[in-house]
């Protein structure tokens, strides 16, 4: 894997199921995925975007704060 913040070519063969870049660029469009070429041709696309668009993390409960009433508020 080249770097973390990115993609590696496996994962963007994987998500956009074409070898070719020029094919992948094109799916990667479709799908809403930004991406940027870099100087060599290959496609540099986010790992965070990606997990964001596929509502990666999306799970997990937003911490609520527990309701406490104001009790010296009723005789007041």
């Amino acid at each position: 894997m080249m770097d973390q913040m990115f993609l590696d070519d496996d994962e963007l063969k994987s998500m956009t199921k074409r070898v070719q870049r020029t094919a992948q660029a094109k799916m990667l469009r479709s799908m809403g995925i930004a991406f940027k070429h870099r100087a060599d041709g290959t496609l540099a696309v986010l790992r965070a975007h990606v997990e964001k668009e596929f509502g990666a993390g999306k799970d997990r409960q937003p911490k609520t704060k527990e309701f406490v009433p104001n009790w010296g508020g009723v005789n007041a």
